[in-house]
């Protein structure tokens, strides 16, 4: 029985619940005294761990999920940090559901939605979540305006999901929290700053009255670049960090020969650019800017 058992929680990040147990013929006696030596761990009524009980966020959301009944998908914060739209932290967001009816589970944020479109259910790693246009859509209601940026940026790059996939979602919810601040990230009026380098020469060129770049880590021909004033200049931001391989190098160069042959002049500044030669380097912008 303990083999049938683990092979359900094997592919359900170690999850089983009550009704499971019972449709394998395990009494709740049994599921009581399996309870009571340790073999299963209650999460919630219902939803149990297998075998252990280390640490694991992706554990607790699954049994969130499955906690509040059918049809529940992680959504929110939750589902952004689940899609890797936000950054992996220690403490990652708490469980956050979407339910069909009224739900109070310890420890879970619950939300109740009566009805959810189809086309705005998916599932990722195993759980049932929001896709990720409608998880936006939701992260919008509590992000900073530059979180939620970055989110954006990741959700293309890590799912393909790109502006006309969350504006036919946000047609759905016109008047939803924080609707204007992800239209505005959607249409580029909010740059997408992915480090505090980025964020500081954004900073200098708006101290300086310099006009700011219309595309900000957009691609560009075969590449994402960081700064780009079409037709004029292309500026990367280089970290020691990000650009100290072989690989970060060959990019580079395939970035200047492509904003070369786009007529684009094509500079590189560093850390001690922004901060210590922030003068020099805003001069040299403002000279190429105005051609």
């Amino acid at each position: 029985m303990e083999a049938r058992i683990a092979r359900i929680a094997r592919v359900a990040r170690g999850i089983v619940t009550r009704a499971q147990l019972l449709e394998l013929g395990v009494s709740d006696e049994e599921i009581l005294h399996r309870a009571k030596i340790g073999y299963l761990i209650r999460l919630h009524r219902g939803v149990y761990r297998v075998g252990h009980s280390a640490p694991s966020y992706e554990a607790d959301y699954f049994a969130a999920v499955k906690a509040c009944g059918a049809g529940a998908v992680l959504c929110c914060r939750a589902a952004a940090y689940h899609q890797g739209l936000l950054p992996l932290t220690r403490n990652p967001p708490p469980p956050e559901v979407m339910c069909r009816t009224e739900r109070r589970v310890a420890g879970v944020q619950t939300r109740r939605a009566r009805s959810m479109h189809p086309l705005e259910i998916a599932e990722h790693r195993g759980i049932p979540i929001t896709t990720v246009p409608r998880t936006l859509v939701d992260l919008a209601a509590t992000a900073s305006e530059g979180d939620l940026a970055r989110a954006v940026h990741e959700a293309w790059v890590k799912h393909r999901t790109g502006p006309p996939h969350v504006q036919a979602v946000l047609e759905r919810y016109p008047n939803a929290n924080g609707a204007g601040a992800l239209r505005r990230v959607l249409t580029g009026e909010t740059p997408v700053l992915l480090s505090r380098l980025e964020s500081a020469f954004h900073a200098a060129l708006d101290e300086a009255g310099i006009e700011r770049p219309p595309e900000v880590n957009r691609r560009a021909g075969s590449k994402s670049v960081d700064f780009r004033w079409p037709g004029r200049l292309v500026a990367e931001l280089d970290s020691f960090a990000f650009h100290n391989t072989r690989h970060a190098w060959e990019q580079d160069r395939v970035r200047e020969r492509e904003a070369r042959s786009r007529r684009e002049a094509f500079r590189r500044y560093t850390w001690w650019d922004v901060h210590e030669g922030r003068a020099e380097m805003l001069a040299e912008v403002r000279r190429l800017l105005r051609g």
